[in-house]
Protein backbone atom coordinates (compact mmCIF):
# COMPACT_ATOMS: atom_id res chain seq x y z
CA UNK A 1 0.00 0.00 0.00
CA UNK A 2 1.33 3.55 -0.74
CA UNK A 3 1.56 6.04 1.32
CA UNK A 4 -1.33 8.80 1.25
CA UNK A 5 -1.95 11.54 3.26
CA UNK A 6 -5.00 13.94 3.69
CA UNK A 7 -4.41 17.36 5.86
CA UNK A 8 -7.39 19.21 7.39
CA UNK A 9 -7.93 21.92 10.39
CA UNK A 10 -9.04 20.73 13.75
CA UNK A 11 -9.60 24.49 14.65
CA UNK A 12 -6.40 25.62 14.65
CA UNK A 13 -4.36 22.12 14.39
CA UNK A 14 -3.20 20.72 11.00
CA UNK A 15 -4.04 17.32 11.01
CA UNK A 16 -1.93 15.56 8.97
CA UNK A 17 -3.79 11.91 8.20
CA UNK A 18 -1.15 9.38 7.08
CA UNK A 19 -1.71 5.94 5.81
CA UNK A 20 0.17 3.54 4.01
CA UNK A 21 3.60 2.07 4.80
CA UNK A 22 6.33 4.86 5.77
CA UNK A 23 9.10 3.00 3.78
CA UNK A 24 12.07 3.57 1.56
CA UNK A 25 10.54 2.97 -2.36
CA UNK A 26 6.89 4.45 -0.82
CA UNK A 27 7.38 8.16 -1.04
CA UNK A 28 7.97 9.07 2.85
CA UNK A 29 9.83 12.27 2.57
CA UNK A 30 6.12 13.43 1.28
CA UNK A 31 5.62 13.54 5.36
CA UNK A 32 8.47 15.85 5.99
CA UNK A 33 7.45 17.85 2.86
CA UNK A 34 3.56 18.08 4.33
CA UNK A 35 5.25 19.35 7.74
CA UNK A 36 7.30 21.87 6.21
CA UNK A 37 4.20 23.17 3.76
CA UNK A 38 2.07 23.26 6.97
CA UNK A 39 4.43 25.85 8.86
CA UNK A 40 5.31 27.68 5.36
CA UNK A 41 1.31 28.49 5.69
CA UNK A 42 1.85 29.82 9.41
CA UNK A 43 0.53 26.74 10.56
CA UNK A 44 2.45 25.76 13.93
CA UNK A 45 0.69 23.42 15.25
CA UNK A 46 1.23 19.65 13.74
CA UNK A 47 -0.69 16.82 14.06
CA UNK A 48 0.23 13.42 12.70
CA UNK A 49 -2.64 10.85 13.30
CA UNK A 50 -0.87 7.88 12.09
CA UNK A 51 -3.77 4.94 12.91
CA UNK A 52 -3.79 3.43 9.61
CA UNK A 53 0.22 3.18 9.06
CA UNK A 54 0.63 -0.19 9.05
CA UNK A 55 4.42 -0.32 8.45
CA UNK A 56 7.44 1.98 9.60
CA UNK A 57 11.15 1.54 8.87
CA UNK A 58 14.20 3.65 9.35
CA UNK A 59 13.96 5.80 6.53
CA UNK A 60 10.47 6.56 7.91
CA UNK A 61 11.93 7.61 11.39
CA UNK A 62 14.18 9.57 9.72
CA UNK A 63 12.00 11.68 7.83
CA UNK A 64 9.55 11.97 11.01
CA UNK A 65 12.18 13.40 13.34
CA UNK A 66 13.42 15.65 10.33
CA UNK A 67 9.41 16.74 10.08
CA UNK A 68 9.88 17.46 13.93
CA UNK A 69 13.12 19.13 13.29
CA UNK A 70 11.95 21.22 10.77
CA UNK A 71 8.31 22.29 12.69
CA UNK A 72 10.65 23.16 15.93
CA UNK A 73 13.28 25.55 14.19
CA UNK A 74 10.17 27.55 12.58
CA UNK A 75 8.62 27.59 16.03
CA UNK A 76 6.22 24.66 15.86
CA UNK A 77 5.02 21.39 17.37
CA UNK A 78 4.43 18.12 16.19
CA UNK A 79 2.66 15.81 18.17
CA UNK A 80 1.51 12.19 17.01
CA UNK A 81 -2.07 10.66 16.85
CA UNK A 82 -3.49 6.99 17.39
CA UNK A 83 -0.25 4.54 17.10
CA UNK A 84 -0.66 1.36 15.69
CA UNK A 85 1.59 -1.44 17.55
CA UNK A 86 4.25 -1.79 15.56
CA UNK A 87 4.84 1.89 14.94
CA UNK A 88 4.79 2.44 18.57
CA UNK A 89 7.10 -0.89 19.46
CA UNK A 90 9.67 0.90 16.48
CA UNK A 91 9.80 4.80 18.87
CA UNK A 92 10.34 2.37 21.96
CA UNK A 93 13.06 0.83 20.09
CA UNK A 94 14.64 3.90 18.70
CA UNK A 95 13.87 5.58 22.31
CA UNK A 96 11.44 8.33 19.73
CA UNK A 97 8.26 7.00 22.33
CA UNK A 98 10.28 9.90 24.51
CA UNK A 99 10.57 12.80 22.15
CA UNK A 100 7.13 12.64 20.61
CA UNK A 101 3.97 13.59 22.92
CA UNK A 102 1.59 10.66 21.51
CA UNK A 103 -1.89 10.78 21.93
CA UNK A 104 -4.48 7.97 21.47
CA UNK A 105 -7.85 10.66 21.25
CA UNK A 106 -7.77 13.24 18.63
CA UNK A 107 -9.49 15.76 20.89
CA UNK A 108 -7.26 15.39 23.25
CA UNK A 109 -4.57 15.64 21.10
CA UNK A 110 -5.85 19.14 19.68
CA UNK A 111 -6.63 20.32 23.12
CA UNK A 112 -2.88 19.80 24.26
CA UNK A 113 -1.51 22.84 21.84
CA UNK A 114 -3.60 25.07 23.46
Amino acid sequence: MSLKLHTRQAGDVAVIDVSGRIALGEGSSVILDAMRDQTTKGNKKILLNLSNVSYIDSLGIGELVAGFTSVANAGGTVKLLGLTKHVKDVLQITRLYTVFEVFDDEGTAVQSFA
